[in-house]
């Protein structure tokens, strides 16, 4: 988990950031694991904990705004935004027009002094962005994750900060699909296929 720059940088000639292809079919929800909470930070300061999602406590109201599915795009070095964003702008694409999903772009700051509150609240208003991309009921969310963030990637099994990862999650937060680096045509349509069975799950 600890190591170096050089290594990732090695593993990534050889296979561009494509460490794995993504899953061909929806991971069984019995069989998935669950995402692991992270607080991530809007540009406008404005804080929340991701994945949003549904437990018996809330109310009916509440219910009606968590997402039946989230794609979850992770970004730990800013070469890897060109791949996130082949995953991210054609699921924006493909379900503009749905409020039953939701999409997060998150990259993580872990250096301590860019997460030092002065700096830190410097840095966001740099970010800040007059919209989040996207013209129908789905919206492109810019997110950002401050701090050390080795147990979350151990959890999730994440090695290279190079590349770029993306999880399909429903609507109780577990990792029901995943991709890595760039995204191909095939795995574009499995992504698709994947949610469309999410979205039809009671």
């Amino acid at each position: 988990m600890n190591r170096g720059y050089f290594a990732d940088l090695s593993e990534l000639k050889q296979h561009g950031g494509k460490i794995a292809m993504a899953n061909k079919i929806v991971i069984p929800a019995i069989a998935a694991m669950k995402f692991p909470d992270r607080e991530v930070t809007y540009s406008n300061g404005i804080t929340l904990k991701l994945p949003i999602t549904s437990n018996g406590d809330m109310v009916a109201a509440d219910k009606a705004a968590i997402p039946k599915v989230t794609l979850l795009c992770l970004s730990f070095r800013a070469n890897s935004q060109a791949m996130i964003d082949s995953w991210s702008g054609h699921f924006l694409d493909a379900y503009s027009n749905s409020k039953d999903v939701q999409l997060y772009q998150v990259s993580f700051i872990d250096s301590w002094f860019l997460s030092w509150s002065p700096i830190k609240q410097l840095l966001l208003r740099i970010m800040k962005k007059p919209n989040h991309g996207g013209k129908g009921a789905l919206q492109k969310q810019m997110v950002y994750s401050f701090g050390d963030h080795y147990y979350f990637r151990k959890e999730l099994k994440i090695l290279n900060l190079l590349t770029g990862y993306t999880f399909l999650l429903d609507k109780f937060g577990r990792i029901r699909w995943q991709g890595f680096g760039l995204a191909t045509q095939d795995e574009l349509s499995s992504l698709r296929s994947c949610t469309s069975l999410l979205l039809e799950e009671k």
